[in-house]
């Protein structure tokens, strides 16, 4: 008998313009940490964690967090060919952000096909609004999202507000496609991958009831 490790693989990317909170917000869902002090992420970086669905089935998520700087574009567009999701990336505090993300998902759709991406909009920074930096009304985020069919969540990575939202949602409707036929497992494809399993400890109280059973008769 096996015990499964997960059920899934799901690759997600993480794109926005370059200081918009994408590398926070990863640690803050991965590692449960946040970092008033952080380095601009250079090319790609890789994070990775386990989260179970509605229904308790185990997905593994691969996590790559993409630098926004139009410099390393060449890098990360390799990325989205084999992500199934994208989370794009705005902070609420910086209308210009927001104003490309629009750019941002025609980019993701154009590398990503010929499947169809799952994508929330995700808005960061959330706890400085109260000192009045907000540029980006929740009105306008939530029309654009809306307008496209996608989740959409404000967060707080320092305070840990809805970080586990943005990335379960995605996660849970990237899940219900697999399950209605949408997407399938493929060969060449790193987007969506079956489980590993690993063996289960024999009940030999069973093993041997059942070896007495087939001797007896």
């Amino acid at each position: 008998m096996v015990e499964p490790i997960f059920d899934y693989q799901f690759r997600l990317i993480l794109i926005g313009d370059s200081t918009v909170g994408k590398s926070c917000l990863l640690k803050s869902f991965t590692d449960g940490k946040f970092s008033e002090l952080s380095d601009p992420t250079v090319g790609v970086d890789f994070f990775a964690r386990l989260i179970e669905v509605e229904d308790g089935t185990r997905i593994k998520l691969q996590l790559w967090d993409t630098a926004g700087q139009e410099r390393f574009r060449s890098i990360t567009k390799s990325y989205y060919r084999n992500s199934v999701g994208a989370l794009l990336i705005y902070d609420v505090c910086n209308r210009s952000s927001f104003d490309h993300i629009p750019l941002w998902m025609s980019e993701a759709r154009r590398q990503i096909e010929p499947h169809r991406p799952v994508f929330a909009l995700v808005g960061c920074k959330v706890d400085l609004t109260d000192g009045g930096q907000r540029e980006v009304p929740k009105e306008d985020a939530k029309l654009f999202a809306d307008q496209h069919g996608i989740f959409h969540v404000e967060t707080s990575a320092k305070l840990g507000w809805f970080v586990e939202d943005a990335f379960r949602q995605v996660t849970q409707e990237i899940y219900n496609r697999v399950q209605n036929g949408e997407y399938e497992v493929e060969e060449g494809w790193d987007g969506i991958k079956t489980g590993f399993v690993k063996p289960k400890a024999l009940d030999y109280n069973l093993v041997e009831a059942e070896a007495a059973k087939s001797t007896c008769c």
